[in-house]
């Protein structure tokens, strides 16, 4: 639904200004090698060390992240509703996210769910994106969550045509994938119980 000619000075109000130019700063920095491949190789090359250039990406990565928080956590004290999420979002988001926990430690864990999705840790964040967009309807929800699935859909299509690089994690083990199925699970469970709501303030399981 567009903005109307009223509410479109909502987008300059200070928490969208905090949100949208921390979403430019943490995704503009993570979307260097999809847009341009091979920028990290170059770049360490020419710094010499893979040192200064893990700082600058973490110091920009970490500014952005900040102020991603601190724009949402404005924005929730005003509101723009663009859409209600449908009746039954918020039970389709619960299940959604019943994988994703596991994906995430499964990206870090060899094992045959790594193998067989690729990129278990991008599918995990696609699907983090859809429930909480299912169950949330406002202008600053639908720029986070929007964006974070976009950016890792736009991720998942650039890495066929980018170096690729292996990700730091446990050694392969028999037993990863039910480590990751079991632990990933527990740990949703945690988030149902109390921890989204100690976290983010919103609790999931509604008398």
């Amino acid at each position: 639904m567009p903005l109307s000619s009223t509410h479109s000075g909502y987008l300059c109000a200070p928490s969208m200004t905090w949100l949208i130019v921390g979403l430019i700063l943490f995704f503009g920095i993570h979307s260097i090698e999809i847009v341009r491949p091979g920028t990290r190789t170059a770049a360490i090359r020419r710094l010499g060390s893979e040192g200064p250039w893990k700082a600058m990406y973490a110091l920009v990565s970490i500014i952005g992240l900040a102020m991603i928080v601190y724009g949402y956590g404005l924005s929730r004290y005003a509101p723009y509703l663009l859409y209600t999420p449908p009746g039954a979002g918020r039970h389709l988001a619960m299940l959604l996210m019943v994988p994703v926990f596991p994906l995430i430690l499964a990206a870090y864990l060899p094992g045959r769910i790594a193998h067989a999705l690729c990129h278990p840790m991008l599918i995990a964040t696609v699907l983090w994106a859809c429930a909480h967009l299912l169950a949330n309807g406002n202008l600053a929800d639908v720029l986070l969550f929007g964006v974070f699935g976009l950016w890792a859909l736009a991720d998942i299509a650039s890495l066929s045509r980018r170096p690729k690089r292996s990700i730091a994690g446990a050694p392969a083990w028999p037993w990863n994938d039910l480590v990751a199925v079991v632990s990933g699970l527990l740990v949703y469970a945690a988030f149902l119980l109390f921890a989204h709501r100690w976290l983010i303030g919103v609790p999931l399981l509604r008398g």
